[in-house]
């Protein structure tokens, strides 16, 4: 598709990447925009393949094709940087936005067992107010990180949420290999990929608080685990780090220990990354411990409903 003065949403030729790669343009570009880069700013493979979940096939793509259409710059040994983020497209039905927020109100009502595991899509329009093509974009969303799975025939089923006993065994099980995954054989940071963390913590920690802050602060957060984990070289650790991502997701959609605690999370990864940079692991490991120790004590306020 011809793009105008860079402001027409680009599209992947559709006869020819796969349907995975269509399908992830729109999100790469929301990624862009949504994270305040500016041009000049990098862009890597390996922090959109984390952000997406996928592999960095798919999103080598992706970015080849953007570069075609001068979203993004390629250098030879230099990767790619940003060079002008299109418009939103002025007909989009439902912005991102708007998706955000009926995800957290469908997290937030799983989590207080207000809405059950199966369920149809016209309860779902009845019960919330929306259109059948919104809700469809949320449950799409919530299908492509392992929330959500369409039933056979019709309808819907939720990922369980984590009860208390769910939740203690989970932090258990991360507390055994998230420090020790630090002190894998193979451990190495990418230098990219701590820029880009460093980048979104402080980006995250400067911007106000909004009513889909939880997502994004999500996302960040498995980001940062799954790099680290990602960093090990160990496949099973980084799949481990990923199927925890999955089944926290509801719980931690639906944010409630505050603004502060969010700061003090952020000031704890990146003093983890200073740590690592300066190759000291053992140390990084122990704030590793600790830093899961105090969000394994965070208690879940109950609900006045």
């Amino acid at each position: 598709m011809r793009q105008e003065n860079g402001t027409q949403e680009p599209v992947v030729d559709s006869e020819g990447p796969s349907r995975l790669q269509r399908d992830l343009l729109p999100r790469v570009l929301d990624y862009l925009r949504s994270n305040g880069l500016a041009p000049g700013d990098r862009v890597t493979e390996l922090a959109l393949a984390q952000h997406l979940q996928v592999s960095r096939t798919p999103v080598r793509a992706v970015m080849e094709e953007l570069a075609r259409q001068g979203v993004l710059d390629h250098q030879p040994r230099r990767g790619y940087s940003l060079r002008a983020v299109p418009d939103a497209p002025a007909m989009e039905a439902h912005p991102p936005g708007e998706v955000d927020q009926l995800c957290i109100r469908l997290a937030g009502d799983r989590q207080r067992n207000r809405l059950p595991a199966e369920v149809s899509e016209a309860d779902l329009m009845r019960r919330y107010g929306v259109s059948r093509p919104l809700l469809l974009r949320v449950l799409a969303q919530l299908s492509e990180i392992g929330m959500a799975e369409r039933k056979p025939g019709h309808g819907w089923a939720f990922l369980p949420v984590l009860d208390d006993a769910a939740r203690r065994e989970s932090y258990e099980f991360r507390l055994l290999i998230e420090p020790a995954s630090v002190m894998a054989q193979n451990f190495h940071l990418d230098p990219a990929w701590v820029e880009d963390m460093r980048r979104r913590h402080q980006a995250f920690m400067a911007a106000p608080w909004g009513e889909t802050s939880s997502i994004t602060l999500f996302e960040m957060n498995a980001a940062f685990h799954e790099g680290l984990a990602m960093a090990s070289g160990n496949r099973f650790i980084l799949n481990a780090l990923r199927q925890q991502s999955r089944i926290r997701r509801f719980s931690n959609y639906d944010w409630v220990y505050g603004l502060e605690r969010v700061k003090v999370s952020c000031r704890e990864h990146l003093e983890i990354l200073d740590r690592l940079e300066l190759d000291q692991r053992e140390i990084a490991a122990a704030l590793i411990r600790r830093h899961l120790e105090q969000a394994a004590g965070l208690t879940r306020p109950t609900p006045l409903d």
